[in-house]
């Protein structure tokens, strides 16, 4: 038991959270010359079952640039898809040879090579999957956001919050979906679904769905200048009671990254978010 808690204690450290309810913690750098502070906040909702979010938020050095790695994985059906991306996504967008020089394609292949991985290990990871929305800081002035599902990230800027990923709503990827074989449902009272069961059009795993599902990411690059205040990275818990600029006007006044998550999984809570919650912020000052 010791050992657990201690390799907890180490994961939190690092900013790599574990499937425990109500798990949080901060961190910061000064490596590029910017003083960039983070903090992260999770906590689980009503369901019967384990918590299935999953965070990543940590600086590294890659060659001789400095990266700051963020990520939410908002699991379904199980928690072992969302803890296979936490371990391996990152990894394998860093490890493809023109990650620097073409960012994007390197996360798109990437992102195609983990659910290659994850649909060839269904019978260890089961049949759920995972949404998942990634933020890569280069340098501190590089920003590249990418995402499947409907986690999601918010920049704020001069107070303004705008939106960098996409939610990917069935409805919206109907014609997509048809195309293949697959039906969205339209249940009174229900979310439109993939084939009547995935609320999302693309996600990780799912091997049953994944004929009809797509994994691949969204991406958008964005330039982190004097007038960029804070990225915010929330699963659906989150969006579902707040929109992007309630989000930010919740935390403009707050300085501390940490504070700021806690905030924004109160108010969510408060508002009735009945879903797991998890939310990063990080601060650019």
């Amino acid at each position: 038991m010791m050992g657990r808690e201690i390799l907890h204690k180490m994961k939190v450290k690092a900013g790599l959270s574990s499937s425990t309810s109500d798990t949080t913690g901060k961190g910061k750098t000064k490596m590029s010359g910017k003083r960039i502070t983070h903090g992260y906040h999770l906590v689980k909702g009503q369901s019967s079952h384990p918590m299935e979010d999953y965070i990543v938020a940590q600086f590294k050095r890659a060659g001789d640039s400095e990266l700051g790695l963020f990520a939410i994985f908002d699991g379904h059906m199980g928690h072992d898809v969302p803890d296979y991306l936490r371990s391996h996504l990152f990894d394998n967008i860093l490890h493809q040879p023109d990650f620097l020089t073409d960012t994007k394609s390197a996360i798109m292949k990437a992102y195609e090579i983990t659910d290659s991985k994850i649909l060839e290990k269904a019978k260890e990871l089961g049949r759920g999957g995972s949404t998942a929305v990634t933020a890569i800081l280069i340098d501190g002035l590089k920003l590249v956001v990418a995402n499947v599902g409907d986690s999601r990230a918010v920049l704020c800027k001069h107070g303004l919050a705008k939106q960098l990923s996409i939610d990917h709503e069935p409805s919206q990827e109907r014609e997509t979906i048809e195309k293949k074989g697959g039906f969205v449902s339209k249940i009174p009272g229900d979310v439109p679904r993939v084939d009547g069961q995935l609320a999302v059009a693309r996600a990780f795993g799912d091997r049953s769905l994944k004929v009809h599902l797509s994994s691949e990411p969204y991406v958008d690059e964005e330039i982190i200048d004097d007038e960029t205040d804070f990225l915010i990275l929330a699963s659906d818990g989150l969006w579902k009671v707040m929109s992007n600029q309630e989000a930010v006007d919740a935390i403009k006044g707050i300085k501390d990254p940490l504070s700021a998550a806690k905030h924004l999984t109160e108010e969510a809570l408060a508002r009735k978010s009945k879903d797991d919650i998890s939310c990063i912020v990080v601060k650019f000052d």
